[in-house]
């Protein structure tokens, strides 16, 4: 099994930055409501009457940085709370009326993922189905920020949704690993630390199964040092130069302690949402590519890279990207928070052996009951479940998901057996991707990085008169190499054969 990672799945948790903070698009609330103010122990609540009240209730804190669900008046952790996201966030809910647009507009049956809710939130989703059902290309672009050398099966969730929506759209993919955004928030990660972790999780993005023809996978340092990242730069200046210091402050809770790579950050992960930042996938066209979408699957605490990244685009002549928002990975540890590298016992590891994973789901929280008679009488809660809600996320069959949840609340199943199908389910999907793994070789790996074109419905067509013009510009360059080089093999020759200066005479 991999070494867990000694730092934060997601460190550099800005103090006191809650969902609150992110708020640029929550509803008003009502004047006579109790106001929260965060602090490190308790709630203060102020009353219309201005009178204080302490208590133990904590905001759900969902943020690129930190993820957990927050407490109740009780001190009690309690789980994240996708609704109030939606509203607090200004997103969409996925609806039933959606999911039945998808299906006829593709002519697919939605994810399981997308079925059950998982796959809940979206920003612009709609207008993307627009232009799919009207032969207008777009583009995916997900990422990860590598912080471990091994991968869990949380991370590989939104990889395998996003492998999906490639096939079925068939639409070229770019995938961005962002070992500099580790660097900056983790003081005690070196810089070739983060470059060795985004090389394994490469190679592990590759096992989920991606098109080598349809996908670019690029390392932001590596990249940024290529000879194919002009384009790619200008879109990143642009958007750094549009962007304040307060909006960053304002958006993510940065202060005067954060430095100041970290506030320069988003304008590279949202330089990627713009097509026209890979002119060798998409043509140097700049009109031609500024037209083309771009469609981002992704966890819900990413969006708020992309609210700044949304509000540039038409004033620089862009589609605003869209979104797709997914839900956590709940930890073994329960719901309130989310699968993390960091922690051994909260995570399934992709290289963790099947004995480790029998162990771990055999150890997970459980909704069942205190004794066999109460389970009985009772039922399993399957909301708070964790092998049941991870059977919804690596379960395919729709109607067997169902007979163990009826067989599960009605007492039937005991909390052994609905583990113990769990656990058959998860090392099945473990042993599919370490199969896949084995055969991800390094020359696998630089092709995937290579900047290249891609095959894909809609792609540029190759020019002949500019591949013709090139061809002669490089000829005339050849020719001018060739008459230099002989105008060097002429004077050595020369001077070689130069006869010797007499010695001078003594005096």
């Amino acid at each position: 099994m991999a070494e867990p990672c000694k730092v934060p799945d997601e460190p550099g948790q800005p103090p006191a930055l809650t969902v609150s903070a992110l708020a640029s698009v929550a509803p008003a609330e009502s004047t006579n409501a109790a106001t929260t103010t965060r602090s490190d122990e308790t709630t203060t609540l102020s009353t219309p009457t201005g009178l204080p009240i302490l208590t133990r209730i904590k905001e759900q804190i969902i943020t690129p940085f930190d993820v957990s669900g927050g407490t109740d008046e009780s001190g009690k952790l309690v789980a994240i709370d996708y609704n109030k996201l939606i509203a607090t966030f200004g997103s969409k809910p996925i609806d039933a009326a959606l999911l039945e647009r998808f299906e006829k507009v593709t002519g697919q049956k939605p994810h399981r993922l997308m079925r059950r809710g998982m796959v809940f939130s979206h920003r612009d989703f709609n207008l993307i189905l627009d232009k799919y059902e009207k032969g207008i290309p777009f583009y995916l672009y997900t990422g990860r920020g590598p912080s471990s050398d091994s991968m869990h099966v949380g991370h590989t969730i939104p990889f395998e949704f996003t492998k999906w929506l490639q096939e079925v759209f068939n639409v070229p993919l770019v995938i961005m690993l962002t070992d500099d955004e580790k660097f900056y928030h983790t003081p005690r990660l070196t810089l070739e630390e983060c470059r060795r972790f985004a090389h394994q999780n490469a190679m592990d993005i590759i096992a989920v199964g991606f098109d080598i023809k349809k996908t670019f996978i690029f390392i932001d340092t590596e990249f940024l040092a290529s000879g194919s990242n002009a384009a790619f730069n200008s879109n990143m200046q642009t958007l750094g130069k549009r962007t304040t210091m307060n909006q960053i402050k304002g958006t993510f809770g940065f202060g005067d302690s954060n430095n100041i790579a970290e506030f320069a950050f988003p304008a590279m992960q949202s330089a990627t949402a713009f097509a026209s930042s890979f002119p060798f996938i998409f043509g140097a066209d700049r009109k031609r590519t500024a037209k083309i979408p771009c469609l981002i699957p992704c966890a819900i605490d990413q969006d708020p890279y992309f609210r700044q990244c949304r509000d540039n685009a038409q004033q620089m002549g862009y589609v605003k990207p869209a979104l797709i928002h997914s839900v956590f990975l709940p930890s073994l540890k329960g719901a309130e928070t989310k699968m993390s590298a960091s922690d051994i016992e909260s995570s399934i590891y992709l290289s963790d052996t099947e004995k480790q994973i029998q162990k771990k789901v055999g150890n997970a929280f459980s909704g069942g009951q205190d004794t066999r008679e109460l389970h009985r009488e009772f039922g399993g809660r399957t909301e708070v479940d964790i092998p049941f809600q991870y059977l919804r996320f690596f379960l395919e069959d729709d109607e067997r998901l169902e007979e163990i949840r009826l067989a599960y609340e009605s007492g039937k199943m005991e909390t052994g057996e609905i583990k113990k199908i769990c656990t058959g389910v998860v090392q099945e999907y473990v042993r599919g991707f370490r199969e896949r793994r084995a055969q991800v070789t390094k020359d696998v790996l630089a092709e995937f990085l290579r900047p290249r074109p891609l095959t894909f419905k809609g792609a540029p067509k190759t020019d002949v008169k500019d591949v013709r013009r090139r061809l002669d510009e490089r000829k005339t360059e050849m020719e001018e190499l060739e008459r230099l080089l002989r105008e060097v093999e002429t004077s050595t020759s020369m001077a070689d054969s130069a006869p010797s200066p007499a010695p001078a005479a003594a005096a």
